[in-house]
């Protein structure tokens, strides 16, 4: 049988039926032994033990030094929406088909954010753990109604945040240097969204351009007690410039669902005023079936352009 690698660590733990449609089209999989991110040393490994035709991928790095391990490889078949794990450039010239499953994580991180917004203004974590801790902590929060949200990024996730936000009376702003009109909100410079945001969430790539987008000139530019949300990709907010902005007070809040170095083990652990999740914007049930679904109709295509599956 024709070998495919699958990297992404849960895959078919939610509809283990992806597996035997694999099993049923003549492909044999390898799954991830390790049930993590992988590094580029694991990644490396498996590729050059297993030569696969496929692969299904996670978020581990796929760089050229490990694709040009791979010698059959033909298609990968992102379980995502972020690419910049993979050397694209390096993939073309290989002649290796990269695809992704944009729609999929849409609902499941718009939702993330829109919860991770509700308790940050709530307080709903703080008062939590107080309980947990055998306390009884009553802290005053905030409405949602009326604030303004800023949206950096207004594709697919932001645009569905907007619809969720505006049940709330939220005036909503954009920033999207790709996109020049929104029927459902004003876009504006970034400078506006900074000084004039209640709440800013973040729906964008990352790479290298990108890198600290958030950094301590901008957070200073932001408005004194506004929230910050991190819901897309690790490493587009300075994680230290965010530390020294919210014990200063400048900032009232942060939620943080994806981080630099995951797992995440640095010292925005010891602020209450920060809610930290372990990078779980699309790993709602029905989204990650729907994902892994679109990442398997993808590979199948790709394969079958390759001649590698009928």
């Amino acid at each position: 049988m024709t070998e495919i690698l699958i990297t992404t660590s849960s895959f078919g733990k939610q509809d283990s039926s992806l597996l035997q449609i694999l099993s049923e089209n003549g492909l044999s999989y390898k799954l991830n032994p390790f049930a993590r991110k992988l590094t580029e040393s694991e990644v490396s490994e498996l590729i050059e033990q297993h030569q696969p035709v496929g692969m299904i991928a996670g978020v581990e790095p796929l760089t050229r030094k490990v694709l040009e391990k791979a010698q059959r490889l033909k298609a990968i078949s992102r379980a995502g929406v972020g690419m910049d794990s993979i050397d694209l450039q390096a993939a073309r010239d290989l002649g290796i088909a990269v695809t992704n499953t944009p729609d999929a994580p849409t609902i499941p991180v718009a939702e993330l954010t829109l919860g991770m917004v509700l308790s940050l203004l709530r307080r709903i974590h703080i008062s939590d753990a107080s309980i947990r801790h055998g306390e009884w902590v009553r802290p005053m929060g905030n409405l949602l109604h009326g604030k303004t949200v800023g949206l950096i990024g207004c594709g697919r996730i932001g645009s569905y945040l907007a619809r969720l936000l505006s049940s709330f009376g939220c005036k909503i702003l954009g920033y999207d240097p790709f996109i020049d009109k929104n029927d459902k909100f004003s876009l504006v410079g970034l400078e506006k969204i900074l000084s004039d945001s209640d709440i800013i969430t973040l729906h964008i790539p990352y790479n290298q351009e990108n890198h600290h987008f958030i950094n301590a000139e901008r957070i200073q530019n932001m408005k004194k007690g506004s929230l910050l949300i991190n819901a897309a990709r690790g490493g587009l907010i300075d994680e230290d410039a965010l530390y020294n902005a919210l014990s200063s007070g400048h900032l009232g809040g942060a939620a943080m669902d994806c981080f630099e170095e995951e797992p995440y083990a640095g010292k925005l652990k010891d602020l209450d005023s920060v809610l930290l999740t372990a990078h779980i914007g699309s790993y709602a049930q029905e989204g990650r079936v729907m994902m892994e679904r679109q990442a398997v109709e993808n590979l199948f295509q790709e394969l079958k352009k390759a001649g590698c599956i009928k």
